[in-house]
């Protein structure tokens, strides 16, 4: 059940929901969310995607036909729960776009979607943008050479700095690498981006709303070196790192080790945990929250939100895949907004 609170400010914030790869999930969890009445009450949602795609879903999660509003400009439209306000750019022929198949054509759709949504944040026509799940092999076909959304948008709006963010219902995860081998992994803990990720992590929990977090920093060997007998990359990457944070005034760990900090963490000791490489931090998040962790790309001049699972090409078209994720994301969306505002 969607149950995001009402914001203080009457005016609900627009939200641009991309349809994701439209030969996976994202079109039929898109039309799920949306029969979610309550959340017209906290915002308006605006698809960005295929009106086919759409009509589509709809007949998988029976509920065709789907009453559709199709707009030109965020400002038009109704956002009302018994329809889907659409900026429909016809992209995706459905005959172009097979479900549960790679193509280069709904690899192009999906990656056209998110730089619509980008753009209209950018001028400010919605205040964030909510992603369904691309493909990166169907992108990649389509000739768009990233390796997900945050690289996308990083060099769509031109920003600096970029970490990925993993929100779940008792858990925060930031993360000094992603996308990179354990080797390449390995050689990016240095004080300057640990300290970069300390500074997003604590940015990160004040765009939610958390003013003075508890930053807990996993180490990135066995029991955080054990003292350098373990590896020496806490002593040299990492704990320069911390004391140069603390020196900033925030309330940083030393490095803890990465078998029982998350523990920790979920139990209420800190706010945010900064992981050093992509599983170290995905591996719990994805164990405790799989079905509605949610992707925030911090760092980016706008705000985004993503689901935190794939495209899903086994379970496509069977309207069976939960929407869970997606409304997580639009909660997490709404939750950064209001902090923006306030």
């Amino acid at each position: 059940m969607f149950n995001a609170k009402p914001l203080a400010n009457p005016d609900r914030p627009i939200l641009a929901l991309t349809l994701g790869d439209p030969a996976g999930v994202g079109p039929e969890i898109t039309v799920k969310a949306l029969r979610h009445a309550a959340i017209y009450d906290v915002c308006r949602p605006l698809v960005i995607g295929d009106r086919r795609m759409l009509a589509r879903a709809a007949e998988w999660v029976g509920v065709a036909p789907l009453k559709i509003q199709t707009v030109a400009h965020p400002a038009e439209g109704r956002y009302q729960p018994d329809e889907v306000t659409l900026l429909d750019l016809a992209n995706a022929a459905p005959d172009a776009c097979p479900i549960g198949q790679i193509s280069a054509a709904a690899g192009k759709a999906a990656v056209e979607y998110v730089f619509a949504a980008c753009d209209l944040a950018l001028a400010a026509n919605v205040d964030a943008i909510v992603t369904a799940p691309l493909n990166k092999a169907a992108m990649n076909l389509a000739g768009f050479h990233y390796a997900g959304h945050t690289e996308l948008l990083a060099e769509r709006t031109h920003a600096g700095k970029i970490s990925m963010l993993l929100v779940g219902p008792k858990l925060r995860v930031v993360h000094v690498s992603t996308h990179v081998s354990l080797e390449e992994a390995i050689r990016r803990v240095t004080p300057e981006r640990v300290g970069e990720v300390i500074d997003l992590a604590y940015r990160s929990c004040q765009a939610l709303g958390i003013p003075e977090p508890r930053i807990a920093v996993a180490g990135l060997n066995p029991h955080a070196g054990e003292g350098g007998l373990f590896g020496r990359q806490e002593e040299t990457g990492i704990v320069p790192a911390v004391q140069a944070a603390r020196a900033r005034g925030l309330n940083v760990s030393d490095p803890q080790p990465p078998d029982t900090v998350f523990l920790r963490a979920i139990k209420g000791e800190f706010d945010i945990v900064v992981a050093m490489y992509h599983d170290q931090g995905h591996i719990p998040m994805k164990l405790l929250a799989f079905d509605d962790g949610v992707n925030v790309s911090m760092g980016l001049p706008i705000i985004r939100t993503s689901v935190d699972h794939g495209t899903a090409f086994d379970i496509a078209g069977k309207g069976i895949a939960r929407e869970d994720s997606l409304l997580a994301a639009i909660t997490v969306a709404i939750q950064m907004v209001a902090a923006r505002h306030a």
